[in-house]
Parts: C-alpha cells; structure tokens; sequence
C-alpha cells in the first residue's frame, strides 16, 4: 500500500544529513564532492544518503561528462511532505470530493461515450486526472489487484490498458509491488490543479 511509500519516506527523512542535503539541493543542483566539502562530510557518507534518498525518488541525477549532479524532486517532496497531513486531518478528502464539479464533469463528457468507454487518452495532464480519477472508482480501497485483472478492467473502456495502467502509478493512484496493485488513499493521488 501506498502508505508504506508515506512511512518509508518520513524514515528516510529522519536524518538530519538528508535534510540537509534537501536543503543545498533546493538551491540548485550539486555533485557530490561539492556536497561532501559543504557538509563537512567524506564523500562515502554523501553517496550513502545519496542512495538513500535516490530509492525514494527524492532526487534525481544527470551526468555531465564524468560528473552526476544531483537534483530535488520537489513536487514529490510536497506531495509527501503534504500527504501525512492530509492523511491524518482528513482535508484531503474535500478536495477529492469535488470532482463532480461542472468542469469534471464536462470534461468526462468529452473523452466518455454515452456507454462509458474512453474516446482517447487526454494527453492534458489535468483531464487525464480528471479521466484516472473517474476510472478509479471501479476499484475497491484495500483490495489487491494482479496485473491481469487490472488490464481486463482497463480494457473495458480503452483498448491501451498498459498507458493507462502506467499512468495509475505514476499519478500516484494506485501502488504496484511483484505485479499485484492497489489503490492508494486519496490524499496521495496526484493533485487536479
């Protein structure tokens, strides 16, 4: 469950060195001797929370001839950051509430046949939202999927169940681990804006 995702990363980010690091990295991107000279650190302990913060996605690397700059994931970090909050308070569910809003609602129209299939796949970010989010409530919380069922579900409304699928995990709606998925709460999905 997606809530592991949650606790992994408060455990990750309960070091003070990996925030600091955030930190720096928030200023722009750095390699990891420049990082290491900073913080006072050898370069071994900068690659050990380098790692650690690379296996929670929390930064991304580019290489520039022999060099890897290290870069924040920043919306990530403040879905996180943010997702406990909502999780615990519950605000979260407001906002998930209002897609019936006329707007969603239109836009449903828009890419739904008046039997419920998908036209096309959006390829605005925001009405593929809107699209996955109303194609998820077909899925029950708590329930664990196989990869199979998932796409014989998707394909009873778009023949591209592997796009779609792949857009339920990157949009943070649903989890996967060793090909079995389920739903993620609510407050972790990505967010309309």
């Amino acid at each position: 469950m997606q809530l592991n995702k949650l606790v992994t990363f408060h455990k990750v980010m309960g070091d003070a060195t990996r925030i600091r690091i955030l930190a720096l990295l928030s200023k722009g991107p750095k390699n990891g001797q420049a990082l290491a000279g900073i913080l006072g650190l050898t370069p071994p302990t900068i690659t050990h929370h380098l790692t650690k913060l690379r296996e929670i996605s929390l930064i991304s690397e580019k290489r520039v001839k022999n060099t890897i700059y290290f870069q924040v994931n920043e919306k990530l970090l403040q879905q996180l950051s943010l997702g406990m909050m909502e999780i615990v308070t519950g605000k979260g569910e407001l906002e998930m509430n209002q897609e019936k809003t006329g707007e969603h609602t239109k836009i449903l129209g828009n890419y739904l046949t008046k039997d419920g299939k998908l036209k096309t796949i959006p390829p605005q970010r925001k009405r593929r939202l809107i699209v996955l989010y109303h194609l998820a409530k077909g899925f029950e919380a708590g329930k664990k999927y196989p990869e199979k069922e998932i796409n014989e579900y998707i394909k009873r409304f778009h023949e591209d169940f592997a796009t779609l699928r792949r857009e339920f995990i990157i949009n943070h709606i649903m989890y996967r681990e060793d090909g079995i998925y389920e739903l993620n709460p609510k407050e972790l999905w990505a967010k309309i804006e």
